[in-house]
C-alpha cells in the first residue's frame, strides 16, 4: 500500500482571501545561498544550487500553492518579514505587489507581499510604499544571481497589488485547467 502524504503545491490551500490574502509556502529563508525548490514528485525540498555568486536572498522566497505560473511551475512569492522564515513553513502572506521578471526569455514573476502576522512589515499595503533602496536589492538580486552560471535574467518592472492580484487570479484558473478543481 502506497503511503499518504500532503503534498505542498496540491493539498495546501491557496489561502485564506485570495487573491489578497494568500498561503505562501517558503523554500529558501532570507539570506540563504542556498537554492532549495520544491520536488514536483515527492513534495520535499531539494538543493537545487548553491548560488554561484557571492549574493543571498533578500527575502523569505516560495511559492503559492494551487497555482500554475507562465514558467510550468507554481507562481513564485517573496514574503517580506523580520524573520528568516523555515523552508515548508505556510506564511499567510498579504499581496502588495509583482515584480515582472524574464528569465530565460520565458515569464517568470514574483509576487510581492508581507507577512500578515509580523506587525513590523503588515502596514504595507503596496509596493508603492516599500523604501526605493529595498526595490533596488531586489532588481539587484535577481539580475545578478545568475550571471556566473551564464543565464540571462531580466528584471522588466514592478507593478502594483492590482496587477499582482490579476497575475494570482490567473494563475489559479490556470492550475485548475491544468489539474482540476
Amino acid at each position: 500500500m502506497k503511503p499518504f502524504y500532503h503534498h505542498p503545491w496540491h493539498t495546501v490551500s491557496t489561502g485564506p482571501n485570495p487573491p489578497e490574502l494568500v498561503n505562501g509556502i517558503v523554500e529558501i529563508p532570507t539570506g540563504s545561498k542556498a537554492k532549495y525548490e520544491l520536488d514536483k514528485d515527492s513534495g520535499l525540498l531539494k538543493l537545487d544550487r548553491v548560488l554561484f555568486s557571492a549574493v543571498y536572498y533578500p527575502a523569505n522566497y516560495g511559492f503559492i500553492p494551487q497555482t500554475y505560473g507562465d514558467d510550468n511551475d507554481p507562481l513564485d512569492i517573496l514574503i517580506l518579514s523580520q524573520i528568516k522564515i523555515v523552508p515548508l513553513c505556510i506564511v499567510e502572506a498579504k499581496v502588495i505587489g509583482v515584480m515582472r521578471m524574464m528569465d530565460n526569455n520565458e515569464g517568470d514573476d514574483k509576487i510581492i507581499a508581507v507577512a500578515a502576522n509580523d506587525m513590523s512589515v503588515n502596514h504595507y499595503n503596496d509596493i508603492s510604499e516599500l523604501p526605493p533602496h529595498f526595490i533596488k536589492e531586489l532588481k539587484s538580486f535577481f539580475e545578478d544571481y545568475k550571471k556566473l552560471e551564464n543565464k540571462t535574467v531580466i528584471v522588466e518592472e514592478f507593478e502594483n497589488r492590482e496587477v499582482a492580484m490579476d497575475i494570482i487570479q490567473r494563475s489559479i484558473v490556470h492550475y485548475k485547467e491544468k489539474f482540476g478543481e
